[in-house]
């Protein structure tokens, strides 16, 4: 296979609106899910943090798969999550010329979202930092960035695994919400469980929370280069058919594709 036929071609601008859309409505209902389940004038309010959390997580974890497979998610590929973006395009299915337009609207719709949030429920919001995430007071920097990064790589692997045989494509979108739940349940009591980018940056910005805000922009997408570095050496090592979509929903020729040998 020739270089070029390997680089797909740049997405439409409709696919970037779209994820920008996607990310929007993701903010918004995480910043919703907040102020309902931790601001304690709330009647859905759960003192304990890891019991919230064990709500919060299969809750995030739907919503998200929900996402990847509605319209838009279908059509932008439903990454949500500069990490995710960065993965795919390391795993040669996604442009690169269209990453850096991906994750300006990852990290917009995370601005905009977070701002909804608050025009919608008021000022209340405020004081759960718009949703901002902060890891345990015990636990030093390197700590969350080594959670950070190690959530994001065992993401990435198991994408890159889903996507490398589309046989098993149709359980990606719930994998990836089952994955985000884990992560919120595992380590938001500890490193705050963000494992996106986008997840912190507007609420964080908004808050002005900048404290932890370089380690949760930077590790996962250390995490999503490391993810992508061993996907490529599983692909040499045990020959894994080659990923053929970079949209976590799949496409409906994903099946078909993948008998077509590739030259």
């Amino acid at each position: 296979m020739t270089a070029s036929a390997r680089r797909p071609a740049a997405v439409p601008t409709g696919q970037v609106w779209c994820e920008f859309a996607l990310t929007t409505v993701l903010l918004f209902l995480v910043v919703t899910i907040v102020r309902w389940v931790r601001v304690p004038a709330s009647p859905l309010y759960v003192g304990d943090l890891r019991l919230a959390l064990a709500v919060v997580g299969p809750v995030a974890g739907l919503l998200i798969t929900g996402l990847i497979l509605s319209p838009w998610g279908r059509r932008s590929g439903g990454h949500m999550n500069p990490a995710v973006t960065v993965a795919v395009w390391l795993m040669d299915v996604f442009p690169g010329v269209s990453v850096l337009p991906y994750i300006a609207a990852q990290l917009a719709g995370s601005v905009l979202g977070a701002s909804l949030g608050r025009l919608v429920w008021g000022p209340v919001v405020s004081t759960v930092g718009f949703g901002a995430l902060r890891p345990a007071p015990a636990w030093p920097a390197s700590a969350v960035f080594l959670a950070e990064t190690g959530s994001i790589l065992v993401l990435a692997l198991a994408v890159g695994f889903l996507l490398a045989y589309p046989a098993f494509g149709r359980w990606l979108p719930a994998t990836v919400g089952v994955c985000i739940a884990l992560i919120i349940v595992i380590l938001g009591p500890l490193s705050g469980g963000s494992a996106n980018p986008a997840r912190q940056f507007g609420p964080a910005l908004l808050a002005g929370r900048f404290t932890d805000l370089v380690t949760y922009m930077v590790a996962p997408i250390l995490g999503a280069v490391l993810g992508a570095s061993v996907h490529h050496l599983l692909y040499r090592r045990f020959q894994l058919r080659e990923p053929i979509t970079y949209k976590l929903a799949g496409t409906g020729d994903a099946a078909q594709s993948a008998e077509t040998p590739r030259v």
